[in-house]
């Protein structure tokens, strides 16, 4: 006997949609599977750009905080060292000298008494 001819059966219809839809699937899942991994690329790229960028920018302000240091050490060592003012005399030369000056200026008549006090107290802390 022969088989037929002309359309398949239904267990033939069933045969060929299976394995279509096998295919179609191996290909989506090969196709995903590369969409996937073409992601995971491009994500890890973009972490190494980001990466390097930010060591860029911190290397630059390594730069410029070295630079700023490096301006304000020249600058003090440029500036002269503060000097300490002269000490008193401990002996007391310089009060004797202030109140031999004072007391020449209101024999001149150049200071009243009340202003002769107010200095020479002035002078001796009192």
């Amino acid at each position: 006997m022969r088989g037929r001819m002309g359309r398949p059966g239904l267990v033939g219809t069933m045969a060929r949609t299976a394995v279509v839809a096998g295919t179609a699937t191996a290909v989506s899942n090969k196709v995903g599977s590369a969409q996937h991994q073409k992601a995971a690329q491009q994500a890890a790229a973009a972490e190494q750009e980001a990466q390097l960028a930010a060591a860029q920018q911190q290397a630059q302000v390594d730069a410029a905080v070295q630079a700023a240091l490096a301006q304000q050490a020249a600058a003090q060592a440029a500036a002269p060292a503060p000097t300490p003012a002269p000490a008193p005399a401990a002996d007391g030369g310089d009060t004797i000298a202030q109140l031999e000056k004072l007391a020449q200026l209101k024999a001149a008549g150049i200071l009243t008494e009340e202003e002769f006090a107010a200095q020479k107290a002035k002078i001796l802390g009192a």
